[in-house]
């Protein structure tokens, strides 16, 4: 009769640790199970509707409006305080990336037709949205956008967006360090047009989204190397945050910039997002792109 509790107790544990396993995982996305997901965050952004992020959003998800970098509680927010009002819109050219089994990139272009504070939005953009396995549903961890940019007629040249880089107000942690040493060998290859170190620190289905379009490995390549028409005399990379989205995958976003040109051009602080996946005891980029400062 003494052990009749303990009985009882571990019976209770083990009818539980049972429960909690037979809770089924998500299954494996399909990119038109996704874009049907992405697709309602448009309709809900349309409609000024927080609710899609309330319920479908990661608490670790990060994406950018006009104050900068947002968390999904400001992303919720930002649907009561930005005044928009967005007659259209329309998606193509979607493509879905896996980086290990549980994390989904997909890129896309979005054509829409609004105005927001008083401002005509960009007509056309270049989208990414990641999302995550977490438990038995894929959660959206991060979104952003670049405006489209005809490379045959680009865009007049705008005022330099510039930022002195300041040390962190609190120092990155481990996690954050160890992208960011990463992301420098990445920045310095591309400095140095050196097709070598990037294909060393690069993985191998690596891509890279900017205002002309999505690049693969190899357009990646090329575009940093020996069609890099870029002269960077310094750069840097910081205000850097960081966050887990799997056992091998992790996320950072981040800015940066540099002294010097690009197609005679001044090099522009951009907001940045990386993906990076764990080879061995080596981080790879897998995935990145560059956001304009608003």
């Amino acid at each position: 009769a003494g052990n009749t509790g303990t009985a009882n107790a571990n019976a209770g544990n083990a009818a539980n640790s049972n429960a909690t396993a037979a809770k089924p995982a998500a299954a494996a996305p399909t990119k038109e199970s996704l874009m049907t997901m992405e697709k309602s965050a448009w309709e809900a952004w349309k409609n000024r509707d927080a609710k899609w992020t309330e319920e479908n959003a990661s608490e670790k998800y990060v994406g950018f409006g006009a104050s900068g970098r947002m968390d999904k509680t400001a992303s919720v927010k930002s649907y009561t305080e930005q005044k928009c009002d967005v007659k259209s819109y329309s998606l193509s050219g979607d493509q879905m990336q896996m980086v290990g089994p549980d994390v989904a990139i997909l890129t896309y272009n979005g054509d829409q037709d609004g105005v927001c504070d008083g401002k005509k939005i960009a007509a056309s953009v270049n989208s990414t949205s990641i999302y995550a396995r977490e438990g038995d549903k894929w959660k959206a961890v991060f979104y952003g956008e670049t405006p489209v940019i005809d490379p045959k007629a680009p865009p007049k040249p705008a005022a330099a967006k510039k930022e002195v880089p300041k040390a962190d107000e609190t120092k990155p942690d481990a996690a954050t360090e160890a992208l960011l040493a990463v992301e420098k060998k990445t920045w310095e290859a591309w400095k140095n047009k050196d097709a070598k170190a990037l294909e060393e620190v690069l993985a191998k289905d690596f891509a890279f989204v900017t205002g002309t379009g999505r690049m693969d490995h190899a357009a990646t390549l090329k575009s940093w190397t020996t069609e890099n028409k870029c002269d960077v005399k310094s750069y840097w990379v910081g205000d850097a945050k960081s966050v887990s989205l799997s056992k091998d995958v992790s996320m950072m976003t981040f800015k940066g910039g540099g002294e010097g040109t690009c197609e005679g051009q001044p090099i522009n602080t951009e907001w940045y997002v990386g993906v990076y996946m764990k080879d061995g005891e080596v981080w790879r980029p897998a995935f990145g792109m560059g956001i304009p400062m608003s």
